[in-house]
């Protein structure tokens, strides 16, 4: 048999339904994948696909050349084709763990690392919602004080309400960026780059918290299928006690109601990150790998 044909090239907003289809067939859909986060984080990771027999192929091109999980009906692809196809090197990450599995049975020889700083986070939305009881007692105290101590209106993000949302991301940036962080700066550049094409990505949800006239706090999130949605970004303004707690209550209340879960991806080894996320008391996680196909 011939050797598969791969040709990349950059994620496009054309190619977005197409993708959108075949993301649907995935047995698990980790935050990575969302055409959301493909199109936001592009141009950082220098990212492309090729559109293939039954399966999209990602690769990252920087910093190094790295592939993502192919994104499509696992089951019924033809792997060791893949694998003929790729260099002997070819590493992957970001590897959901029914994908893992079913390379391990179909590709005997290849190597599996767990990658824990990429784990989605997954809670419960009415956990959220609710945040009853003891383990959520600091939660409740913090968005209590905000709802007593502030007036806020919240407001569905629209074409139109997505610039005060820009505008209030342009001030945190400038806020939190005192040492020229290079992680903040690539996540700015995403955040600002799904905001300026909003009206093309389909399927965003968002929201944002306003007083006196000002957007504090926003959140962008989208539906990763029937019963999880995921939060891509979430900024508050800091001189509001209680803010982040607020915003992410109020939003899973009046826009989340008819999801079970809420993944808030993932934490990227950064102990601060990490300390947050688990205060919020994740149900479980959707655990992620890094494979070499040829054991490399």
């Amino acid at each position: 048999r011939g050797l598969m044909e791969i040709t990349f090239s950059p994620i496009s907003l054309e190619g977005q339904a197409e993708y959108n289809r075949h993301l649907a067939l995935c047995g698990q859909k980790p935050s990575d994948y969302s055409f959301v986060n493909l199109w936001g984080w592009g141009r950082e990771y220098g990212l492309e696909w090729a559109f293939l027999d039954g399966y999209v192929l990602i690769r990252q091109t920087f910093p190094q050349t790295l592939y993502w999980a192919p994104v499509g009906d696992w089951k019924n692809a033809d792997w060791e084709k893949l694998r003929d196809a790729l260099p002997g090197d070819a590493c992957f990450i970001r590897i959901p763990e029914q994908l893992k599995i079913i390379w391990e049975t179909t590709m005997p020889g290849i190597r599996v690392e767990e990658c824990r700083d990429h784990w989605d986070y997954l809670y419960d939305v009415n956990e959220l919602v609710e945040l009853k009881g003891r383990k959520f007692h600091k939660k409740k105290t913090l968005l209590n004080q905000f709802l007593r101590d502030y007036d806020a209106r919240f407001v569905l993000l629209d074409e139109k309400t997505v610039e005060c949302a820009l505008a209030l991301q342009t001030d945190w940036f400038l806020w939190r960026n005192t040492e020229n962080d290079r992680t903040l700066e690539a996540e700015n550049l995403a955040i600002v780059k799904v905001m300026h094409d909003w009206s093309r990505l389909q399927g965003l949800i968002g929201g944002g918290l306003v007083v006196d006239d000002k957007m504090i706090a926003y959140t962008v999130a989208e539906a990763l299928d029937e019963t999880s949605v995921v939060i891509h970004f979430e900024k508050g303004c800091p001189n509001f006690k209680g803010v982040y707690q607020a915003m992410n209550q109020i939003f899973l209340e009046r826009c989340c109601q008819g999801f079970k879960v809420v993944n808030r991806e993932q934490d990227l080894g950064d102990e601060g990150l990490r300390k947050a996320k688990l205060s919020y008391n994740p149900e479980g996680f959707l655990k992620k790998y890094r494979v070499c196909l040829r054991g490399g």
